[in-house]
């Protein structure tokens, strides 16, 4: 278990308002008795009895936030009251202090949440960058909805989003819809969405930790996913790496489970074996692991060469126990496509590469 230290879930804290007073809990001095050891993390609010229905939402907002700090797997918080000298005596029943929420117990922390209007969700992920993660995403969104699925994708990246580009949309924003929430975005038949639709080109997003699950945890909500009508699948590009910020998404957002992309050389795969670490910490389903850049063909003579030598991911899914999904070749019209805003699988619907990213979309959907 990693050490909370008590900096970081103060500051976490302080990002939670006051819904009448306007500042943060923690300034206000409504936090007390904060406690934090083996990973769980205890603490009161100390509030006015008028306030109680109020502060609870405030309540469950804190143990949310928390819960999204590595390392924490338990959440105690409680209403307190306590009665003012000068002020009116309270309600029979009322003492000199009283807790909020099941006679003094918090109920137990919230578990991870359904995406609405969505049937099925799959992330995809890498335990490190440049290994094809989003160029993959994206053509296995294409290939279930060739296969006659509604799939969307969503962009978790906040640092390095790629799917508008992917998507050939780098110029469109989404729309407010007199609901409060905004619209998806469409092309080749499939929706997404991705922080790079709503912030400025080349524009470089330097947020913490909990500004970037608080953009995250708002788009889940206020995009409304079923806008072009209900959602089979949604792909989850998640960000590379296996840190805080690719945690608290797995615990956050309900999983019907993960994919991950590596290539073979043993660089990719140290790094792919701490993804399948996180997922099997998280209780997640593993569909299995795909080699990407598992070969080059030259175009000129023929020959195949293992750039990145062959075979790791297959073997790294033998020694896991778990299903190898196949290989996708390092191949030119592969990377033209993708940067073009037009993937393979939409482009060359016919191709041998095409082929294998069905094949792949169709060994999970056997698995959902």
């Amino acid at each position: 278990m990693s050490d909370v230290k008590r900096e970081t879930v103060i500051e976490a804290l302080k990002t939670i308002i006051h819904p009448t007073a306007g500042k943060n809990i923690i300034d206000l001095g409504i936090v007390q008795g904060l406690v934090i050891k083996d990973g769980a993390i205890g603490f009161t609010l100390s509030i006015e009895p008028n306030e109680a229905e109020a502060m609870e939402d405030v309540r469950q907002s804190c143990n949310r936030l928390l819960m999204q700090i590595y390392g924490v797997d338990k959440i105690t918080s409680v209403l307190t009251a306590e009665r003012n000298g000068n002020s009116e005596p309270p309600k029979k029943g009322f003492g000199e202090k009283r807790a909020f929420g099941g006679h003094g117990t918090p109920p137990p922390p919230k578990g991870p949440d359904g995406i609405p209007g969505v049937k099925h969700v799959i992330a995809v992920a890498s335990g490190k960058g440049g290994v094809g993660k989003s160029t993959t995403s994206i053509n296995l969104a294409l290939a279930f909805s060739m296969l006659g699925l509604k799939a969307g994708i969503f962009d978790l990246d906040i640092y390095g989003p790629s799917v508008p580009r992917l998507m050939g949309l780098t110029n469109e924003k989404p729309k407010s819809l007199s609901d409060g929430k905004i619209t998806p975005l469409k092309n080749h038949d499939i929706i997404s969405m991705s922080i790079g639709y709503l912030m400025e080109k080349d524009e470089a997003t330097i947020w913490r930790g909990p500004m970037v699950m608080g953009a995250i945890q708002q788009m889940l909500r206020d995009v409304k996913w079923e806008l072009f009508g209900p959602v089979d699948i949604l792909i989850l590009d998640l960000p590379p790496g296996t840190g805080d910020a690719q945690l608290t998404m797995v615990q956050n957002i309900k999983l019907d489970g993960a994919v991950i992309v590596s290539t073979p050389q043993d660089l990719a795969l140290i790094d792919a074996r701490k993804a399948i670490t996180m997922f099997d910490k998280t209780k997640t389903n593993i569909y299995g692991i795909i080699e990407n850049m598992s070969y080059f063909i030259c175009p000129h003579c023929g020959e195949r060469s293992d750039i990145f030598s062959h075979g790791g991911a297959c073997a790294t899914a033998k020694e896991k126990n778990m299903d190898f999904l196949g290989s996708i070749p390092l191949d030119m019209d592969i990377r033209k496509s993708s940067d073009g805003g037009n993937p393979i699988v939409i482009s060359q619907p016919e191709s041998p590469h095409t082929k294998v990213y069905i094949e792949i979309a169709d060994k999970i959907m056997q698995k959902l």
